[in-house]
């Protein structure tokens, strides 16, 4: 592991990052805004263990494969892309179902549920081929070459990262709850904080489909 120094500017440079918003985070609050609190931190879990699968895969080398070849960086790109903007078109077209439902004096719908928002985090983050990048370019940096037994202390520093990004996550969505239980009994904010969300989900996909393959 790095020497007590590193590992500081380790824990400092992640947590900065973990609090810096970004697409997991956007996602989080989307997810939390257009399905409850509950929806919202397993969404997070999913995330993280999204996040894991990136940390497992750069400590074997296979995101580095992944990377070096445009065709299979295209690939993971576009089906995690489609995968968002589905997932936006679906919350969207939800609340504009349950609105038009409730209008007619019919129960609203339920909620996806905390599996189903745990699963759907999974997919999300595991097949954004941009946190496979990000950690193949940050974590190694810290890396002590000459401690040996570099795939776990990558593995490791991984891990510490990915629980600052959960927390950070978990903390997003009980705020991004507050806002939806603010709302409560106001069916029109309600949809449209739910359209917004799926807007949201939309846009992360979109923004994923022209992510260039990075440089290296």
């Amino acid at each position: 592991m790095p020497d007590l120094t590193q590992f500081a500017l380790y824990f400092a440079a992640a947590f900065l990052l973990a609090i810096t918003p970004g697409p997991g985070i956007f996602y989080v609050a989307a997810r939390t805004l257009a399905g409850g609190r509950t929806e919202g931190i397993a969404s997070s879990f999913g995330t993280g263990l999204g996040g894991m699968v990136h940390v497992l895969a750069g400590s074997l080398g296979v995101s580095a494969i992944v990377l070096a070849s445009a065709e299979l960086f295209t690939v993971l790109k576009l089906i995690g892309a489609i995968y968002l903007v589905w997932l936006g078109f679906r919350t969207f077209q939800s609340a504009r179902r349950e609105a038009k439902t409730m209008l007619e004096g019919g129960a609203p719908a339920p909620a996806v549920g905390a599996r189903r928002a745990f699963r759907e985090g999974v997919l999300v983050e595991a097949l954004n081929p941009k946190t496979a990048a990000f950690f193949l370019a940050f974590i190694p940096q810290f890396v002590n070459l000459g401690t040996g037994h570099v795939a776990l202390q990558f593995m490791a520093l991984g891990f510490i990262s990915v629980t600052l990004n959960t927390l950070a996550d978990v903390v997003v969505a009980f705020a991004a709850s507050r806002i939806r239980e603010g709302a409560a009994g106001r069916s029109g904010v309600i949809r449209r904080l739910r359209e917004a969300s799926g807007g949201a989900m939309i846009a992360l996909g979109i923004g994923l489909a022209i992510a260039k393959r990075p440089a290296l």
